[in-house]
């Protein structure tokens, strides 16, 4: 069961804009759009929550992204990305994603790293925050 109650701070992820073709030159940054689910990854201390772009909690649906992201060494952080199951072929699939049956092979794609170890990370650089 999704509950809508979300944490102090919570972020509404950014959404993409579509346009008849994408902008050129040295100053973008692409992303890769994948078909699945907009999400939040909210982690402080040991606990973690998924949340849905508009704040609905899912972490009881994927509780091995839940323990993966438990996993990192951090003690808080704040994920901004995409929650994919992709097919046999490695390509995403919404028909996979909606049906439940394949949950425990979602991945989050992570786009932005907003908050680490207590840092809120939005006002620094586009750079700094997506480097690999």
């Amino acid at each position: 069961m999704s509950n809508r109650i979300t944490p102090p701070g919570f972020v509404e992820p950014c959404l993409p804009s579509p346009t008849e073709k994408p902008p050129s030159g040295d100053d973008w940054l692409h992303e890769i759009k994948h078909d699945g689910f907009r999400f939040l990854a909210w982690r402080e201390g040991y606990r973690v929550r998924l949340f849905t772009r508009r704040g609905y909690d899912w972490s009881d649906r994927y509780p091995a992204l839940v323990r993966a992201i438990g996993a990192l060494r951090v003690d808080s952080c704040l994920i901004d990305g995409e929650l994919v199951v992709c097919d046999d072929k490695g390509v995403s699939s919404f028909q996979r994603l909606r049906s439940r049956e394949y949950d425990e092979s979602a991945r989050l794609y992570a786009f932005d790293l907003l908050k680490l170890d207590g840092n809120d990370l939005r006002r620094e650089t586009l750079e700094l925050v997506k480097r690999p």
